[in-house]
């Protein structure tokens, strides 16, 4: 798996715990480097989503090194319900969901995720939709400066959407070399040593592939799909995305805020938690592996178990 170096890899087969004839499911195949991991651990069944056709492609040779044992699906994590209801999978064993990009995608120039090289701004992880050109030349000044400020923390979104909207009146921006030089124009060297654009193109990104949206729907969805004893193990990588995810696992797993003492709600006795937290607080990488893999830095490990029975009428389907 040249040029994808999977982050967190033991702390991720350790915390989904597969085992013998168990049926797991990596929501975002990628490089394959999890997938890999958790089909040597034990003889089990995986079944693997990816939306990138090229990812599916490069799949193909561990598909084969794997006979039987690993099922590709392309299409978006967020609809593994009806994927695999279509491939007869009702019921899983765990479910693994790396919610950063592939560094196949990042190290493309022609995807356009990344201002290090010059390419088309596109930033699309599938084939289809709009791009992050689209986005740049169309959106009114305002609702660009809000898709900035929301979607990439960018406290400077009013300025750099000003200076986008004032150079693509001379012409298209279409490449992310020009939109990285439009946003270092009027932001000065981040003290942190990041490119000024970086929080620009995480938001550009994250609109143009509903991340978000896909984050929500994968959470409700996985949780359904879990028989008693499974894992959900997720791995996000910034604070708009792991937010979602220590919400929805702490919400799942009865941690929910109190209510106000002077609210009567607040006597009624809640419903006891169908899930516990395997993790407490999110696991992060260690420094040697920061110190080999720098992208890892901002990874953010959480793992939920699901302790009741599965819903009626779901069973599992290795095939």
């Amino acid at each position: 798996m040249s040029g994808h170096i999977p982050v967190m890899l033991q702390e991720i087969v350790t915390a989904l715990a597969p085992h013998a004839d168990g049926v797991y499911l990596d929501g975002t195949f990628g490089g394959g480097g999890y997938a890999a991991a958790i089909l040597d651990a034990a003889p089990c069944v995986l079944w693997a989503i990816d939306r990138d056709p090229a990812a599916i492609a490069r799949g193909a040779s561990l598909a084969a090194r794997f006979p039987g044992r690993l099922h590709l699906l392309q299409g978006e994590f967020g609809n593994m319900l009806a994927l695999l209801a279509e491939a007869g999978v009702t019921a899983l064993d765990g479910v693994v969901l790396d919610l950063g990009v592939s560094s196949f995608q990042i190290d493309d120039p022609a995807r356009g995720f990344s201002f290090r090289s010059d390419g088309p701004l596109d930033m699309r992880m599938g084939n289809h939709g709009t791009t992050a050109a689209d986005l740049v030349n169309s959106l009114p000044e305002k609702a660009l400066a809000d898709l900035l400020y929301e979607f990439g923390e960018e406290r400077a979104s009013r300025r750099i959407a000003h200076a986008i909207v004032a150079a693509r009146a001379e012409a298209p921006v279409e490449t992310t070399g020009r939109l990285a030089s439009i946003i270092r124009s009027v932001l000065p060297p981040d003290r942190s040593g990041n490119h000024p654009a970086t929080r620009s193109f995480q938001a550009l990104r994250i609109q143009v592939n509903d991340e978000l949206g896909e984050i929500e729907r994968a959470l409700e969805q996985a949780v359904q799909l879990l028989a008693p004893g499974g894992r959900l193990v997720v791995v996000s990588f910034h604070s708009l995305e792991d937010r979602i995810v220590k919400r929805f696992m702490g919400e799942a797993a009865g941690r929910a805020p109190g209510l106000s003492r002077h609210d009567p709600r607040g006597l009624a006795a809640r419903p006891a938690a169908g899930f516990r937290l395997v993790t407490t607080k999110a696991l992060r990488p260690s420094a040697a592996e920061i110190a080999v893999n720098p992208r890892a830095r901002s990874a953010r490990l959480r793992a939920l178990e699901r302790l009741h029975a599965a819903p009626m009428g779901a069973q599992r389907t290795t095939s």
